[in-house]
């Protein structure tokens, strides 16, 4: 598989927040032609605060946008030329309200019979299709927030985990009904969810429980099978998580850390004896960490073959060497001004890393561009922006778009 293997394909996307629009992004760097359509103000994402005022930028990259007004006929005539000649059409708002707007899939296929419409709602069709969820709502009836937290206290993860894994679900459905078309000719829609999303994760706690007849336990608290799996305190005042896994690395650790004693002890011969035996191990393990800095405890765990890991915060991951030199990191011009970086797609394809070349476009920042393609005349797309009922930066201020797909 190549870089760009998507080179060719029309996107069109509605949608706002995480899941729509990291589907988008998803195709985008594969090398689709992401269109995205947003208000005359803006998709309101663009106007998030605190944690969620990265949203925008992080999946919005090598997207083009067209900012309309979708309530007027001059909008909406601009839409069903966008749909009727392209692939894959991308919505996440509100159940049914698409096909209020007639732009459902039943309406887009009676004049684009081969198109693909993926749809990403809280949950698939059933019960609960009508409800409106977020990524707390389903990880709190799914099973997550009660693994992720303490015993009474269910916390969510501290990542929106099932808006981008159902949009990762997407793309899949996408590019499964790409291969379809591909031998019938025909379109399809494609659904993905956030509930089932969740119900998907917590399968192997679902089944242990039901192989072992025990309860589930958080995860904070479940006894761990190895006898060290741990955060440990060390003299600088940093924090390393620890694991050993297996007979060869105890072996390893103990030679490396002065307890070679442990090895001739016949109450730690084996995985299950030494997990048995935690009490004594851990507080011997925490207290000769102790008297040890990172990068001592580091470089010794990393030499000999253990699972390591510094407890950092986001930004620290700015700066990861490896990261920054194995070129997982896209520098990139935020919305706001600021220089900044994001992760590339955690994907190596035939050597390559998949790379963004453009950052998130402004509001309409290729309205003219789209208009144009669609055949508007320039008179006609003056009279557009005129109107309000397009919306396009004007022509001195208009950012280059060099590199955009």
């Amino acid at each position: 598989m190549t870089v760009g293997a998507l080179k060719g394909l029309k996107v069109i996307e509605f949608s706002q927040m995480i899941m729509g629009p990291c589907t988008g992004l998803i195709l985008a760097d594969l090398g689709a032609d992401v269109v995205k359509v947003e208000p005359v103000k803006g998709d309101r994402t663009r106007y998030l605060p605190g944690l969620a005022a990265g949203f925008f930028d992080t999946f919005s990259r090598n997207k083009r946008s067209i900012a309309l007004d979708m309530k007027s006929e001059e909008g909406m005539d601009i839409v069903r030329k966008l749909v009727s000649d392209c692939d894959v059409v991308i919505e996440n708002f509100r159940p049914g309200m698409m096909a209020d707007l007639g732009l459902g899939y039943d309406d887009l296929r009676e004049f684009n019979p081969g198109l693909i419409y993926c749809s990403l709602k809280g949950f698939l069709p059933g019960p609960y299709e009508h409800r409106t969820a977020l990524d707390e709502v389903v990880q709190m009836m799914g099973g997550l927030a009660y693994m992720t937290g303490l015993p009474g206290r269910p916390l969510r993860t501290g990542a929106s985990v099932n808006d981008i894994m159902g949009a990762m679900f997407g793309v899949i459905g996408i590019q499964n009904a790409l291969l379809e078309r591909r031998r019938t000719g025909n379109g399809q829609q494609v659904q993905s969810s956030l509930f089932e999303n969740t119900a998907f994760l917590m399968a192997p706690a679902m089944l242990a429980e039901v192989i072992t007849g025990e309860p589930a336990t958080p995860f904070a608290i479940t006894e761990r099978p190895w006898p060290a799996y741990d955060l440990f305190d060390l003299a600088d005042g940093s924090k390393l998580f620890v694991g050993i896994v297996g007979d060869e690395q105890w072996r390893a650790f103990c030679q490396a850390f002065g307890f070679e004693a442990w090895l001739s002890d016949p109450d730690f011969a084996t995985n299950h004896l030494r997990q048995k035996a935690r009490s004594r191990i851990l507080p011997a393990i925490r207290e000769a960490f102790l008297s040890r800095d990172a990068a001592d405890v580091a470089s010794t765990v990393e030499r000999i073959g253990l699972p390591f890991a510094p407890l950092r915060t986001p930004i620290d991951l700015l700066d990861d060497v490896h990261l920054n030199e194995s070129g997982a990191m896209i520098p990139m011009q935020l919305q706001s001004g600021i220089a900044s970086k994001l992760p590339a797609l955690p994907l190596i394809l035939d050597g390559q890393r998949l790379t963004g070349t453009t950052p998130a476009p402004t509001v309409g920042e290729h309205s003219r561009d789209v208009l144009r393609a669609l055949h508007f005349d320039e008179a006609a797309i003056e009279a557009l922006l005129s109107s309000g009922k397009v919306a396009a930066p004007a022509l001195a201020g208009q950012r280059t778009t060099e590199g955009a797909r």
